[in-house]
C-alpha cells in the first residue's frame, strides 16, 4: 500500500507531467480520472461466490483455484486481492492529491465539483476495501472491536509509515462523511468537455453514480430509508427506460455485440464504469473453477422467474463446459505502435440501474412493504419477458412456491429477490457482496474429493490483508 502511494507521490513530483502543476481546474479533473482503481474485484469475488463450480475441462491457474478454496493467494498479479488493494489506495492517492491542492488554493471555490468528485471517489475505494478486507458491518457493537482497513485522507509524504486500520465502525463514519459532504458538490456539468479526458461522464461519479453508490453503502449499513432516499433520486423518469432491453435489442444481439453494448458509456444502465487492468474478459469463460452446466442450469432453475425468461439465457455460449454470458470485450493495449506485447484492460461496470433497482427492492422487503418490492422486481422482469404480461411476474404465492423452506413473508421475498440478483450479474462479482451481507453459506464441489464449505462465521470470509502491508505499514493480519 505505501509503495503504490508513494509511487504516485514521486510521480506527481516530476515535471513536465501537467498533474505535477495543479493550477486549473481542468488539470485537477484530469488527476481525478485515476481516482478510480484501475484493478478488478470481479475475478475472485465470483469464483468465492456459490456462482462456481469445479469444472475439470478448465485451465488450472493458481489465480483461480486459490478463491475457490478461499486460501491466501499465492500470486500478486492483475486480478488477484492484493492487486486490488493497491488499485484502490493508488486510487485514494490521487483524490488525495486533488483535494490537497483544492484545500492549499487560496480559491477553493473554483473547485467545489472536483472536489465533490475527489471526495466520493475516496469514499467508494475505502469503503470497497472495508467490504473485502474487513469483517462485514453488522450494525451491533461487535462493529466497534472489528479492525477496519486504513482510512486515508492525505498524500502519503514519506516512504514507510504505519497505519491504523481503525475498526468498522470507524471507516463506516468516514465514508459517510465523505459522502455526504461530497455528493452535493458533484455537477455533471464538470464532464462535457468534447474532446477532454474528462469528457465521458459514465467514466466519473456523476449526480447519478453517487446517488448508486450511496444506495449500496446504506444497504450495507442497513439504514433503509437512506436506501430509499438514494435509489429514488437515480430515477428521474420512468425506471424501464434505465434498464437493459432484454427481451428487445439484446434478444437479438451476437455474442460480440453484447459485449461492446454491456459496457457501452452510452447504455443508460451502466450509471458507473471503470478501466481495470485486467484479464477477466479472456479467462473467465475458460477458467477451471467457473460456471459449469450443471451450476448454470440449477442456478438459473431456482430462480422463481425461470420459465418466463429463460429465452434470454438460450443465447448463451459454451467452452470447455463452461457456460457464460459474453458480458465482457477485452481492449488490448500495446506497450509500442509495432509490439506483440502489452497489457489487457477489461472494462466493468461499478453501478448500474438494476443494482439501484434490486437495492430499492431490498428495503422495501426490510421495512415490509411487499407490494412496493414486488413492483419493483416486476418491472425487472418486464424488460426480461418477450410479450411480457402480469402473469409472468412475480407474487408472494407464487414464491412461497418456490421457496417452501422460507418461514414468512420477508424471506420468501428476500429469497425471489437474491435469486433474481443472482442471474443478472453473473460473472460480475456481485454476488460475493449478498453472499456477505446475508451470512449465506457457500458450497464448492471438487471433484474426486470432499467439498469445501464455507460457513457464516468462517473466518475466510474475509480476505487477508497483503502481506506488503503487513510487513511496510505495520498492519495487523486478519485472524485465519
Amino acid at each position: 500500500m505505501t509503495l503504490a502511494i508513494a509511487g504516485c507521490d514521486d510521480f506527481l513530483s516530476k515535471e513536465p507531467d501537467n498533474r505535477a502543476s495543479l493550477d486549473a481546474p481542468e488539470k485537477i479533473s484530469e488527476l481525478l480520472v485515476t481516482a478510480y482503481p484501475e484493478a478488478g474485484y470481479s475475478l475472485f469475488c465470483e469464483v468465492m461466490s456459490d456462482n462456481v463450480e469445479d469444472n475439470p475441462s478448465g485451465i488450472q491457474d493458481p489465480l483461480n483455484a486459490d478463491p475457490y478454496f478461499w486460501r491466501e493467494g499465492t500470486t500478486t498479479s492483475q486480478d488477484s486481492p492484493e492487486n486490488y488493494w493497491n488499485g484502490c489506495y493508488t486510487a485514494i492517492a490521487s483524490a488525495n492529491h486533488a483535494l490537497e491542492y483544492i484545500e492549499k488554493s487560496g480559491t477553493p471555490e473554483l473547485f467545489t465539483a472536483q472536489r465533490g468528485e475527489a471526495l466520493v471517489a475516496r469514499a467508494y475505494s475505502h469503503f470497497m476495501l472495508v467490504t473485502l478486507f474487513a469483517p462485514t458491518y453488522t450494525g451491533t457493537g461487535s462493529d466497534n472491536v472489528s479492525p477496519g482497513v486504513p482510512y486515508v485522507t492525505e498524500p502519503e509524504k514519506v516512504a514507510f509509515k504505519n497505519y491504523d486500520r481503525g475498526t468498522v465502525k470507524s471507516v463506516y463514519e468516514q465514508i459517510e462523511k465523505d459522502l455526504v459532504e461530497g455528493l452535493p458538490l458533484i455537477d455533471d456539468k464538470l464532464y462535457v468537455t468534447n474532446g477532454s479526458a474528462t469528457g465521458v461522464p459514465k467514466y466519473h461519479f456523476t449526480t447519478a453514480a453517487a446517488h448508486a453508490f450511496a444506495s449500496r453503502f446504506y444497504l450495507f449499513k442497513k439504514d433503509y430509508d437512506k436506501v430509499l432516499e438514494h435509489s429514488n433520486a437515480v430515477f428521474t423518469s420512468d425506471v424501464t427506460n434505465y434498464l437493459r432491453p432484454w427481451n428487445t435489442t439484446y434478444a437479438s444481439y451476437s455474442a460480440n455485440d453484447l459485449a461492446i453494448a454491456y459496457t457501452n458509456s452510452a447504455t443508460p444502465s451502466n450509471l458507473l464504469l471503470c478501466e481495470t487492468l485486467s484479464s477477466w474478459a479472456r479467462s473467465f469463460y475458460v477458467y477451471r473453477y467457473a460456471t459449469g452446466a450443471n451450476k448454470f442450469l440449477t442456478m438459473m432453475q431456482r430462480n422463481p422467474t425461470w420459465a418466463e425468461y429463460q429465452y434470454e439465457y438460450s443465447a448463451r455460449y459454451t467452452n470447455a463446459g463452461v457456460y457464460f454470458l459474453n458480458k465482457y470485450r477485452e481492449h488490448f493495449v500495446q506497450t509500442g505502435v509495432n509490439s506483440n506485447t502489452g497489457y489487457p484492460y477489461t472494462i466493468v461496470p461499478l453501478f448500474t440501474a438494476e443494482e439501484v433497482l434490486f437495492n430499492r427492492a431490498e428495503a422495501r422487503i426490510m421495512k415490509g412493504n411487499y407490494t412496493e418490492a414486488l413492483n419493483d422486481m416486476n418491472i425487472w422482469i418486464s424488460t426480461r419477458v418477450v410479450n411480457y404480461n402480469g402473469m409472468d411476474g412475480v407474487w408472494m404465492d407464487k414464491l412461497a412456491e418456490t421457496y417452501p423452506d422460507k418461514k414468512n413473508s420477508r424471506d420468501v421475498a428476500l429469497a425471489g429477490l437474491l435469486d433474481m440478483k443472482r442471474v443478472e450479474f453473473l460473472h460480475e462479482g456481485m454476488r460475493w457482496f449478498d453472499i456477505l451481507r446475508h451470512n449465506i453459506e457457500v458450497n464448492h464441489n471438487v471433484i474426486g474429493g470432499k467439498a469445501e464449505v464455507l460457513k457464516g462465521n468462517d473466518l475466510r470470509r474475509v480476505l487477508q490483508i497483503p502481506r506488503e502491508a503487513v510487513a511496510t505499514a505495520g498492519l495487523a493480519p486478519n485472524p485465519r
